[in-house]
């Protein structure tokens, strides 16, 4: 078992030129496990954790509807977003400047083959980086992310999920919002979850702006005792 993960930064980046990176290290793992069986091998897969800020974007999953878009063509290039069907799970989310998004490409054979753990795993990681901050994250039944004031009429989404995964490698991951442009959200019905808002952190916080490198930093710290993992 590897329970080293490659931390890479991608900064601001586009979110196709991404997701065909993210394609890429997933089929190289999932290739090196298959040719590890195949041949009777016993291999180190990597692990790979990339944070990175979108251009805006919004992305629609497999199971999404599409009817949760709520902007035309000529509309999205009005507000200089995009948009793309993808491969993970989830209705449809939004990404932008002043959002983590990260995407841990792991093999959890090196950790423990179980999605849900590993969903409810990324989901705590988030909990205990907004309690650093004095803010209660919780888990909303039924609806996969972190919110805030869960049960309550106020109850606000801060941090979204989506992951794919095949022969227990996975990919996409986790968006939080930390001095996000909400006016974006407008444009669609977030996670296909209607009469419930959305928030960030800088909001949550009354402040303009929060260090979004110190924010990564704690995330990493998180994840790192969660999984049991060594960054490098």
């Amino acid at each position: 078992m590897n329970k080293t993960v490659l931390l890479q930064d991608l900064g601001f980046k586009d979110y196709k030129e991404t997701w065909d990176y993210q394609e890429e290290l997933f089929k190289g793992i999932v290739d090196a496990k298959i040719r590890n069986r195949r041949e009777n091998l016993n291999d180190i897969t990597t692990n790979y954790f990339l944070f990175v800020e979108h251009p805006h974007v919004y992305t629609l999953g497999k199971s999404g509807d599409l009817a949760n878009m709520l902007l035309n063509e000529k509309q999205l290039t009005e507000k200089g977003a995009t948009f793309y069907k993808i491969n993970r799970g989830g209705d449809i989310t939004y990404h932008g400047p002043g959002q983590i998004v990260g995407y841990p490409i792991l093999d959890l054979d090196n950790f423990f083959t179980d999605i849900h753990k590993y969903l409810r795993f990324l989901e705590e990681m988030i909990i205990l980086t907004l309690a650093e901050y004095g803010l209660k994250g919780e888990r909303s039944d039924g609806e996969t992310g972190v919110w805030l004031d869960v049960g309550t009429p106020f109850a606000r989404k801060i941090c979204a999920m989506g992951v794919r995964a095949s022969r227990w490698v996975t990919m996409h991951g986790f968006a939080l919002n930390v001095n996000a442009d909400l006016g974006y959200f407008d444009n669609i019905i977030p996670c296909g979850i209607r009469g419930k808002a959305v928030t960030s952190l800088n909001v949550e916080l009354g402040k303009k702006h929060i260090d979004e490198d110190q924010v990564k930093e704690k995330l990493v710290k998180h994840f790192s005792n969660l999984f049991e993992a060594k960054f490098f």
